[in-house]
């Protein structure tokens, strides 16, 4: 298929609508960026989610796009409440993967002679992989459909965390509308064994240290200073959002057959938003949205404490605060300005976060002067960013910005490529500790696998759809 683009500025770039198009596509990348867009499928699957019924605004996609199931990942699009559809793929397999920064009162040097004992504990103490190996935890059938309507205070109530670190997670840690009668029995057997764990493949915990601030200002509301230790935790709802999305794609193709709607690709199966399947989609998807943020909350528990216990210091001496919690594959209902008038959306991040501006009511009112926090990770050997969201994000993108540095190899591409390396004696020659239960899932995931961060970010400031707050850099990276 040839793509017309049209260069609109150095970080816009236009698809104009064509054919069965509805609406046009709007891409944010640098030249650099797409002229590598030009070889790949993703712009393709852009042009694709322009021709879905209802679509509001153009077809847009972050500078971290890539290939993705139906949607690109860094997709983000808006459908009428009326007109508009869902579609499972606008979302994807792993619903609210997402970030959650902790803040610390440690800086970075005086970890560093525990910087091993750190990573080996939690390595130990956060389950990672397919299942948990925690012998202290057990989740019975009726505890966790507690979970998935409840979310992040579920584990808050069980001793996981405290209830001030609500206050700081997108939504209070749940969403709205999870009805466990629209999930599979065979969701909830593979949550009830993973719920309290990383996963493998791109999810992370990472030890890090404040290297640059670009906004002190909002740098201090948010408690950053440089030379100061946080921690990333980058994980979602695991083989429970897996499974919904397997199910509900199923569905969905039936749907799309029943209401007449025609797709360019069957990856982007929907149904009307109005429509009984719609809705039963949005309740599972929400079920499982609050089984990640639950998720994310536990790995928190377990991280402080095993910074107590091996730093030999207390709650109250490190500190370590939520900053934000964000979800980063997610459908939602949001009121947004269209044309001078209010309209009820439902808007498809896949691979995209929110990025809302200050004043708005959606974010903590301790982050409220300064706009929603934004957190971007990179990849395991150079930065992750903190970002804030802007009032040019809130107009333009729906709120939205994009959510890592997105992939430029494959996993088999990347694999091969790592051959003749010791990428884990690379990076602890950068100063990296590395972590993992094998090999291959550090293969796949070696920096040069990923776009550079710095330059993914760059497009975003430049564009004015997040603002740049702080860089961060790796000291230490758990995988599954």
């Amino acid at each position: 298929m040839s793509i017309k683009v049209q260069q609109i500025d150095a970080c816009r770039w236009r698809i104009p609508r064509e054919g069965a198009m509805r609406t046009d596509g709007l891409i944010f990348a640098s030249a650099k960026m797409m002229q590598d867009l030009r070889r790949e499928q993703a712009l393709e699957q852009v042009c694709n989610v322009a021709t879905l019924p209802g679509i509001v605004g153009p077809s847009m996609a972050m500078p971290d796009i890539h290939w993705g199931y139906g949607f690109p990942i860094g997709g983000v699009a808006a459908f009428d409440a009326d007109d508009g559809v869902v579609s499972p793929g606008g979302v994807g397999y792993d619903i609210n993967c997402g970030v959650r920064l902790l803040r610390s009162n440690l800086e970075a040097a005086a970890i560093r002679p525990h910087l091993h004992k750190l990573a080996d504990e939690l390595f130990r103490n956060v389950p990672s992989g397919v299942g948990s190996h925690r012998r202290d935890f057990k989740l019975s059938l009726s505890e966790e459909q507690k979970v998935i309507v409840k979310g992040a205070a579920w584990a808050v109530k069980q001793g996981f965390g405290e209830a001030s670190d609500l206050d700081r997670i997108e939504g209070q840690g749940v969403l709205a509308g999870a009805d466990p009668e629209m999930v599979s029995a065979r969701a909830m057997d593979r949550g009830r064994a993973q719920l309290g764990t990383l996963g493998s493949g791109n999810h992370f915990l990472e030890i890090q240290q404040v290297e640059e601030v670009y906004d002190e200002s909002a740098a201090d509301v948010l408690g950053l200073y440089p030379g100061q230790v946080t921690v990333s935790i980058h994980t979602g709802s695991r083989g429970f959002g897996y499974q919904v999305c397997d199910d509900y794609l199923k569905i969905m193709l039936k749907a799309a057959r029943k209401y007449g709607i025609t797709l360019p690709d069957r990856q982007l199966c929907c149904a009307p938003l109005q429509s009984d399947e719609a809705r039963s989609y949005l309740a599972a998807m929400a079920c499982a949205a609050n089984f990640a943020f639950a998720n994310r909350q536990m790995i928190t528990a377990w991280v402080r404490e095993t910074f107590e216990q091996v730093l030999n210091k207390g709650p109250s001496a490190l500190r370590l605060g939520v900053i934000y919690d964000v979800c980063h594959n997610i459908a939602k209902w949001e009121k947004h300005q269209v044309k001078g008038k209010e309209r009820r959306l439902c808007v498809h991040r896949k691979g995209a976060t929110r990025a809302f501006p200050p004043g708005h009511d959606e974010i903590p009112e301790a982050y409220r002067q300064i706009g929603q926090p934004v957190l971007i990770p990179g990849d395991m050997g150079r930065y992750s960013y903190v970002l804030t969201g802007t009032v040019g994000a809130y107009e333009e993108t729906f709120g939205s910005t994009c959510h890592g540095a997105g992939r430029v190899m494959s996993r088999q591409a990347a694999k091969k490529a790592a051959r003749g390396h010791d990428l884990i004696g690379e990076l602890a020659a950068q100063g990296v500790l590395v972590r993992a239960a094998g090999r291959a899932t550090v293969a796949e995931e070696m920096p040069n696998a990923y776009k550079d961060v710095a330059d993914v970010v760059a497009v975003v400031h430049r564009a004015g759809i997040g603002h740049m707050v702080a860089r961060l850099k790796p000291m230490a990276v758990i995988k599954g």
